[in-house]
């Protein structure tokens, strides 16, 4: 396509953001709305922000990169990713919404009374955070690159200075409309070249052939039940401790305000991983040439000037190009806002000042680490911050949520063992890849084994040392009864 065109549709994304971002700075004025947009996101806005942050550069290029690889085997990421809502419906958003915190470590602290605990977990939502936001500024050095030419570096770079820029401008408040926008880009970015996709392959009758799209060996008979069972686990469980998921139920008005964003959000993000795992399917029958390792991440990005040559092929990929820079920024800003808010709250005593400095540090970590590594498979990588999220932080959330003897060793123990466990294992896997022999699945894929074993280190380490903190009662009661609706002017907080 004509790169500027491209550039085009990427400057039209920079300038739509950064106007959203000042119209932001003007409307946050309040500690309370950088941080948690002084509670008074509703349902449909929120979410349509927790879409936008959650459709990351994995999804967004990655999925439809991955069907074309490995056909239905690669549905399962998907499934997982939107199932992961269900338990965040059942166990997590409303009682987060009602505890009334600002970050996961604010959570934490409440209801175990624990200092100790608050640092563990602040350390680990800066991990996962980072870990997070890497394949995302990889995702953008590649897109840009492809359609344009751009060296690799000019799209990380940019990624992150307008994300740290917005952030910084505004908070949760500005980065609200911003995610919310940047979803129904991405959902349209890809919804409107699968229906000329559909008109053109209608109009030639292509052959497709059922075995290349769900070949017999990628069906229930040729899945090693251990990795699958392994991966959806720890996609399920992974979603209820991602820190830019959690941080916008603290936005929510209510608890049943947070319930009814949840239930969207499964709706809008169904309908999305429908459309991206359409492309792949499309690509598997019209372009098997391009289901290699590395480039098939940019399917979505080449399909379009492929299968309808001409202008409408260039203005299709440059609307694909627009929805893949909002996936990034999206994702990228949310996780910069959750990670601000915690360096801010734990160093700084959670000033605005020290939020906005923040952003520009949480910011400029990953970005280091981007330029300096080589980019993945981007829903591989995406898919490991999950089972590093899930055997860290989600057994210690659910227990301290519904269980009442948990204690803060307990907690700290668990966060120590899952995180010990799953990145040695995770490590393991990078250095030994199949020569690890019968144990290579165990580390490939360690989510059925180090969630557990985190949830029972609490669960024993907890019942021996019997030191509940003194205000579990009143906490696990604020967590579990229903509030009225708060009217304005009340205080909100811990």
């Amino acid at each position: 396509m004509t790169p500027l065109l491209a550039l085009g549709a990427i400057a039209l994304v920079l300038v739509v953001t950064s106007v959203i971002g000042v119209y932001g700075l003007r409307i946050s004025r309040t500690t309370s709305d950088f941080f948690v947009a002084s509670r008074t996101v509703r349902p449909i806005w929120n979410a349509s922000a927790i879409s936008g942050e959650y459709l990351s550069a994995g999804t967004f290029l990655g999925l439809s990169g991955l069907v074309l690889l490995s056909g239905s085997d690669a549905f399962w990421f998907p499934i997982g990713y939107a199932a992961g809502y269900l338990l965040v419906l059942m166990f997590v958003a409303a009682p987060l919404r009602r505890s009334g915190a600002y970050t996961i470590p604010d959570f934490i602290h409440a209801r175990l009374d624990s200092l100790t605990a608050r640092r563990i977990t602040s350390v680990l939502v800066m991990v996962i955070g980072w870990l997070y936001i890497v394949p995302q500024l990889h995702g953008a050095a590649l897109a840009l690159n492809v359609v344009a030419d751009i060296p690799p570096w000019v799209g990380a770079v940019i990624v992150a200075v307008v994300v740290s820029g917005s952030v910084a401008a505004g908070g949760m408040r500005s980065i609200t409309f911003v995610q919310a926008f940047q979803f129904w880009l991405k959902l349209g970015a890809l919804a409107v070249p699968v229906i000329f996709f559909a008109i053109t392959l209608s109009g030639n009758e292509p052959s497709i052939d059922p075995a290349l799209v769900f070949p017999p060996e990628s069906g229930p008979s040729g899945l090693d039940t251990y990795t699958t069972a392994s991966l959806l686990i720890a996609l399920l469980c992974g979603t209820i401790a991602l820190p830019h998921v959690l941080v916008r139920f603290y936005t929510s008005p209510t608890g049943s305000s947070a319930r009814w964003t949840t239930v969207i959000v499964i709706a809008m993000i169904s309908a999305f991983y429908m459309v991206s795992s359409t492309i792949g399917l499309i690509a598997r029958a019209t372009a098997p040439d391009l289901a290699q390792p590395g480039v098939a991440d940019t399917v979505a990005l080449l399909l379009p000037s492929r299968l309808i040559p001409g202008v409408v092929g260039d203005l299709l990929t440059a609307l694909v190009i627009a929805g893949a820079l909002a996936a990034f920024l999206g994702t990228s800003s949310g996780l910069v806002v959750s990670l601000s808010s915690v360096v801010s709250q734990d160093l700084f005593h959670g000033t605005v000042r020290s939020f906005r400095w923040a952003a520009v540090f949480c910011t400029a970590v990953p970005l280091a680490v981007a330029l300096a590594t080589v980019p993945q498979g981007l829903v591989t990588s995406v898919g490991t911050v999950f089972v590093f999220a899930a055997s860290a932080l989600s057994p210690v959330i659910v227990l301290g949520i519904w269980w009442r003897r948990l204690t803060a060793r307990g907690a700290i123990a668990g966060m120590l063992v899952g995180s010990v466990l799953c990145g040695a294992a995770l490590i393991g896997s990078s250095v030994f890849g199949p020569d690890a022999g019968p144990a290579a699945a165990l580390l490939a894929q360690p989510g059925a084994w180090t969630i557990p074993a985190a949830a029972l280190t609490s669960i024993a380490v907890s019942l021996l040392d019997r030191r509940t903190p003194l205000n579990t009662d009143r906490i696990l009661s604020r967590l579990h009864t229903p509030e009225l609706p708060r009217t304005p002017g009340s205080p909100s907080g811990l």
